[in-house]
């Protein structure tokens, strides 16, 4: 996370839906907005929320009435990319049913909030030959809503981890006036390397015979050649044929994108060559990769720490852009 000073956004509210495990909350929260409600479906991830954010999220949002919400200025969620049943027949809200975010249009429907500020996986804009991103921007419009929307990586904003999302803000069209909203430009260089712990014990460390290195560490050639190291990942090797979990990085490089499913020996993580040996990360190094604080608490259970973290989004990401989001409606409209 990012240090606030400024709480810009005091005395607004919002509902967190699709919570996972809070990093819409602490992005909204750094900046003094207060969560009224909150929705997730899985129970580990409800638990590990309601364990940190001591707000206990509803379960499935599909049944729970829009009128039983209460009032917010600021809807936000990383809503599950699920195919439209009836994508692309230009019907608005109609081609969303049956689709999670049926469910955030009819509550915006109800409460009419001031902001939206939505997250999801870079194919939402290939989806279905762009037919379901369409729907989404139609429905939206209908409501009442100009939308703004980039594809940013995690990279690039203070975490070493190559994460590309879409990133999806829309504004009630009496509130976006004529203050016009633009997405953030960092360029935080960062490395591996500043996240790590010391030798973990929960990291799990590969021995095996197939471990190929091919190219030599890049702090060595960095020391001896003064090169500008990149934000991006850097493999350095595999284990076995090298496909999917199985390709070895360098530390001095950014993580690839964390995974709440995959296999191969770097299942969900991907394998790093660290102090003489090749391992995963551990879960509090994801938990950093993410931009989740030192206090935060992790499950026992690993297998779902890895999944929490990987379904997670990025809060540096998400608090660079609640402060632009700040600039728009922070002129008097409370």
């Amino acid at each position: 996370m990012i240090e606030v000073d400024n709480p810009l956004l005091k005395g607004y509210k919002f509902i967190d839906l699709f919570a996972g495990i809070g990093g819409f909350h602490y992005a909204l929260g750094s900046y003094g907005a207060d969560c009224v409600y909150a929705s997730e479906w899985d129970k580990a991830a409800a638990e590990t929320y309601s364990l940190n954010h001591n707000v206990v999220p509803d379960g499935d949002i599909t049944k729970v009435n829009e009128k039983e919400i209460p009032f917010h200025d600021i809807l936000c969620g990383g809503f599950p990319c699920q195919a439209f049943s009836i994508s692309g027949k230009q019907k608005g809200f109609e081609d969303t049913r049956g689709t999670l975010f049926f469910d955030i249009a009819r509550i915006v429907a109800f409460h009419k909030p001031k902001v939206l500020f939505m997250e999801n996986v870079k194919n939402l804009l290939r989806h279905d030959g762009g037919k379901t991103f369409k729907v989404v921007l139609e429905t939206l419009a209908d409501l009442g809503y100009t939308t703004y929307y980039k594809v940013l990586n995690s990279g690039d904003f203070g975490v070493p981890q190559h994460r590309e999302r879409i990133y999806i803000v829309s504004f009630r069209n009496d509130v976006a006036g004529k203050e016009t909203f633009r997405f953030p430009s960092v360029d935080q260089k960062t490395s591996l390397y500043s996240v790590l712990q010391d030798h973990p014990d929960d990291a799990k460390v590969i021995t095996r015979d197939d471990i190929q290195i091919y190219k030599p560490l890049i702090s060595v050639v960095a020391s001896a050649q003064n090169v500008d190291l990149p934000n991006r990942p850097l493999q350095i090797g595999i284990v076995n044929k090298g496909g999917q979990g199985e390709r070895i990085y360098d530390p001095m490089g950014h993580s690839i994108t964390l995974s709440a499913y995959g296999g191969g020996a770097g299942a969900k993580t991907g394998l790093y060559l660290i102090d003489g040996v090749v391992r995963k990360l551990s879960p509090r190094e994801c938990a950093r990769l993410q931009g989740f604080p030192e206090d935060f608490v992790i499950p026992s259970n690993q297998l779902q720490a890895y999944k929490q973290f990987g379904n997670s989004v990025s809060i540096n990401v998400l608090q660079y852009i609640v402060a632009e989001i700040a600039k728009v409606i922070c002129r008097g409209h409370k």
